[in-house]
């Protein structure tokens, strides 16, 4: 994604992030923060707490490198233990420094893959090759734990309950989880973002997926494990009539749950994987996010700036949405 606290008028100057106006979480902070514990919230964010931890032990993970494939292996036992059913995308772009070949892959998993009318769950699990804002060590090692694997673990958790919420709750659609590779796979700052999205969307469009289906909706889940969690509403998804009632949906199933991190109002817009679904695949797509982050794209973004709670609120909102989504409006 295209954001960032000392970066933002640099980036606004050059059309990839646009704010408003000012956001002043002081102002609001208390109401912008719910009471709630892990002990109140019925999703397991204490264990999606040890998958983030798990996936940032592998180190660096940019596409084409080693952790990325130990990352990759892990996924893959993971989902299938689950019994979800995986496919690999592969594609490959050449590397923007040397033009070597870098091979990228999209990891799919599918529940009830024989419903045509489906659900697109999605994150982004590639690291940003250095910590390039990083003041002390622009070149250092980058693990991303908030921007790569706090989606990655919300998802491999929510992968232990998906069978249910099918069979119960959710009759009508399929669920995809979809896991990005090459959203930021880039060594300056207007580098080509966004790859592995933008291939996959292609393909959708174009019927080149090894699955057929219809996606009636998708949630891009991007930061979302910040331990000082304030989620407002992208102003992309919010502003695209097509995906309007899907936020106006999940901001009210966090309104009902006390959820009050999931702020009900415009941020700013942001560019980001739902981008190229909503415009190259047209899924209506709108991105769950945590703008103010001020570990973005340094060294510092470590576990210790994410926490359990944080993925609880994020997992027990987008499950309950799930269970209760309805197509056709």
């Amino acid at each position: 994604m295209l954001l960032g606290g000392g970066v933002v008028a640099a980036l606004a100057a050059a059309g990839l992030l646009i704010w408003p106006q000012p956001v002043k979480w002081s102002e609001d902070a208390e109401a912008a923060s719910s009471r709630l514990t892990l002990e109140d919230i019925p999703f397991d964010g204490g264990r999606a707490y040890e998958y983030l931890k798990t996936i940032c032990a592998l180190g660096r993970r940019p596409s084409g490198s080693e952790g990325m494939a130990a990352q990759q292996d892990l996924l893959e036992r993971h989902f299938n233990t689950l019994g979800g059913t995986v496919h690999q995308q592969w594609f490959q772009i050449p590397h923007p420094q040397t033009a070597a070949p870098v091979p990228m892959m999209n990891l799919i998993v599918q529940w009830a893959p024989e419903r045509s009318e489906r659900i697109l769950l999605c994150c982004h699990y590639d690291t940003l090759p250095y910590p390039m804002l990083d003041k002390r060590n622009p070149r250092g090692e980058f693990v991303g734990a908030n921007d790569g694997a706090s989606g990655v673990a919300l998802l491999m958790e929510l992968g232990n309950e998906i069978g249910t919420i099918l069979e119960r709750h959710q009759r009508h659609f399929g669920v995809d989880f979809v896991f990005f590779d090459g959203e930021e796979f880039i060594f300056s700052e207007d580098g080509r973002y966004f790859l592995g999205s933008e291939y996959f969307s292609r393909a959708y469009a174009g019927g080149k997926l090894p699955y057929r289906g219809r996606y009636r909706w998708g949630v891009l889940l991007d930061m979302i494990g910040d331990a000082d969690l304030r989620i407002p509403q992208e102003g992309y998804s919010v502003g695209w009539p097509e995906t309007r009632p899907l936020v106006n949906d999940i901001w009210s199933t966090a309104r009902r749950l006390g959820v009050r991190e999931f702020v009900p109002r415009r941020g700013p817009y942001v560019r980001d994987d739902h981008t190229m679904l909503r415009n190259l695949g047209k899924i209506p797509t709108c991105d769950v996010i945590d703008f103010d982050y001020p570990p973005w794209h340094t060294m510092d973004d470590r576990p210790d700036q994410c926490s359990a709670l944080s993925l609880a609120k994020v997992g027990w909102v987008i499950r309950e949405w799930l269970k209760a989504a309805e197509g056709g409006r």
